[in-house]
């Protein structure tokens, strides 16, 4: 069980981060709405500051079922960009899901 959400969770990271590779101007979006709240954001100590990236940090993404945990991992700076990091907001129809990127 817990090898399928380790799968799963480098599988969504994987995404993510290729996602964000693809297309640094992408706005961020709200792509799943819920009625079950996120857990507590999970506290992950963030590394010694890495010239040319920005730490993202770990979030609680949705796997069709359940919440899962996605660590934090370093995103390359893009000039002239913001990164929005992924996140969680309760809206007018339930939980609703920001998926974060980078904004200009």
């Amino acid at each position: 069980m817990l090898y399928k959400k380790l799968i799963l969770a480098a599988l969504i990271t994987a995404s993510a981060s290729s996602a964000l590779l693809i297309a640094p101007a992408a706005q961020a979006q709200v792509g799943i709405i819920i009625g079950t709240p996120p857990p507590p954001p999970r506290y992950e100590a963030p590394p010694p500051m890495r010239h040319g990236f920005v730490w993202a940090q770990g979030y609680w993404a949705w796997d069709g079922h359940r919440h899962v945990w996605v660590d934090g991992h370093w995103e390359r700076v893009h000039r002239g960009y913001r990164y929005a990091p992924p996140g969680w907001h309760q809206g007018p129809r339930g939980w609703e899901f920001n998926q974060g990127g980078w904004q200009r």
